[in-house]
């Protein structure tokens, strides 16, 4: 396995990447939710749900061409 040529743009650029740091972050905050709960009143399940829908839009954008990154 080895890295794309511009990997560094793909890093920088690439939506699914954007994607795919959001995702973490939602399921930062479902674990952190014991926490938060104490303070704002979030149904369980909820950010793990939105990081569901966020993995699948990382997976779609990571089919698509994006303008100033795709090796083509």
């Amino acid at each position: 396995m080895r890295p794309v040529a511009n990997w560094r743009a793909v890093l920088l650029r690439a939506w699914s990447i954007r994607f795919i740091a959001l995702a973490g972050v939602l399921s930062g905050i479902e674990v952190a939710l014991p926490v938060i709960d104490q303070f704002i009143d979030i149904p369980r399940g909820w950010f793990a749900a939105a990081s569901g829908v966020v993995v699948c839009g990382a997976f779609i954008a990571r089919l698509v061409v994006q303008k100033g990154i795709s090796d083509e």
